[in-house]
């Protein structure tokens, strides 16, 4: 079965191009005009992965994000904007999109980026059920966690972070590999994503009283570690 993507753009010649060339990569594709009709479709429809214009009339691209998140939709989002500064990037990160792409864009980019957010949301038959941290514990399956008795709230991207941290508690992973195993791909030395999600799961952990898990080694990468 061909995965379904949802488009969402107001520009109906962007919309159309969009579509015509993931039916030939064989998507099953919708289309939405604007944030309205993108946020009923959501609501309506089950998706594999949302592609959703920043700019819109009425809703946009964040504010739709946003709405799907807080009703506990995890389908992963492909935020398209013609904005490339780091400030409008992390507004999209915040709304609850899993990644973003600048305007103009390659179509093979944006295969490319489809097909990683996929595979990330593929179950993995081989991963353990559950995965425990002191007082933090990760239900791989139902993809929930909890501090003590406080569950988290977290993004797609925020849940993969966390679970490929605590999976390798106690081991140093660099900034090439989180980006290739979360990501599918390598933003560059330059990009701010990681460290802006870091920050997301130490605020998330800190509100539920935890102690610092997640630990910067400078000039190296992350590490999870007991407290």
């Amino acid at each position: 079965m061909p995965p379904r993507v949802l488009i969402a753009d107001d520009d109906r010649a962007i919309r159309e191009s969009l579509a015509r060339a993931l039916e030939l990569e064989r998507y099953a594709v919708t289309t939405a005009a604007d944030g309205t009709q993108a946020l009923a479709c959501a609501r309506r429809e089950s998706f594999d992965v949302l592609l959703f214009d920043v700019m819109m009339p009425g809703l946009d691209g964040l504010a739709v994000c946003r709405r799907l998140r807080a009703a506990g939709d995890r389908t992963p989002v492909l935020m398209l904007t013609a904005r490339v500064e780091t400030p409008d990037r992390v507004a999209g990160l915040d709304a609850g999109a899993d990644d973003y792409l600048p305007k103009p864009f390659e179509p093979a980019e944006l295969f490319a980026r489809l097909r990683a957010l996929l595979r990330r949301a593929a179950p993995d038959p081989e991963r353990p059920a559950e995965l425990r941290l002191a007082d933090l514990r990760i239900d791989v399956a139902a993809r929930r966690s909890w501090w003590g008795g406080v569950e988290l709230q977290l993004s797609k991207t925020e849940f993969d972070l966390l679970e490929l941290l605590v999976r390798h508690e106690g081991v140093v992973l660099d900034q090439l590999t989180i980006y290739q195993r979360i990501w599918g791909y390598d933003f560059g030395p330059d990009s701010k994503n990681l460290a802006v999600y870091v920050g997301y799961l130490r605020r998330k952990l800190s509100a539920t009283g935890a102690p610092a898990l997640i630990h910067t080694v400078r000039g190296l990468g992350y590490a999870v570690r007991q407290p």
